[in-house]
């Protein structure tokens, strides 16, 4: 039995399972005990209740078994490429000129190869869990990918979520439809510092919901200083 805490939980290169029971296919398998834990519908509930979680606005219906589910803003931007010689190059060195724009009431196509920056609607806070980001599954099944790299959240952070869009291939997607869910994560301990305060973040100004391209050129400009 797994006790209230979550003592117990077993995971398997990532898995999570509650069945303590040895499986035969699993033999080999190294085993690690963790106090692990994620929020389930009532946790949501009284995490929102008591402001631990911040979900602004929330659609009706949008808190699952065990995450949350946040809408596509109407707010997108791509990148345009510097020419070098004959290619078109973004530089992660250099900050990233990027062309805004919304998308229609009747939608918009998203074309293969190129990587769009969206974002949610919901602005959100997250103050004692960790957040992880993930894309619906009906989402995935159109071949829509929500993130490259950046699923993973900072506790702390508040702000609108920028999504790293790209698909496999052409789909319209529409302002407002179901993009993805957040799942909270209780940490082992609390960080000192929380990610809003610290002087390394990169995104502490995701006020409104238009995306926030690269800023990785500041840390590769602060190394090389």
């Amino acid at each position: 039995m797994v006790s209230a805490d979550g003592a117990g939980l077993r995971t398997v290169f990532g898995i999570y399972r509650t069945d303590l029971s040895p499986r035969p296919k699993e033999v080999g398998a190294i085993f690690v005990k963790t106090n692990y834990m994620i929020l389930t519908f009532q946790d949501l509930l009284d995490a929102l209740n008591k402001g631990d979680i911040v979900i602004n606005p929330i659609a009706p219906g949008a808190i699952g078994t065990n995450s949350i589910d946040v809408r596509l803003s109407k707010f997108m931007c791509i990148y345009e490429p510097e020419l070098e010689g004959n290619l078109e190059v973004i530089d992660a060195a250099k900050p990233c000129n990027v062309r805004y724009f919304e998308i229609p009431e009747n939608g918009i196509v998203l074309e293969p190869g190129e990587i769009y920056l969206g974002s949610t609607m919901e602005y959100t806070e997250t103050h004692k869990h960790i957040p992880v980001l993930e894309g619906k599954s009906g989402v995935g099944r159109l071949g829509i990918n929500i993130h490259a790299t950046a699923g993973f959240g900072d506790l702390g952070y508040c702000g609108h979520w920028t999504l790293e869009i790209f698909v496999l291939q052409r789909v319209r997607v529409y302002a407002g439809m179901p993009i993805g869910q957040i799942s909270y994560h209780v940490p082992k301990s609390m960080p000192e510092v929380g990610y809003m305060q610290r002087k390394a973040s990169s995104y502490t100004d995701a006020h409104d919901p238009k995306p926030q391209p690269s800023r990785l050129y500041r840390k590769l400009n602060a190394n090389n200083s």
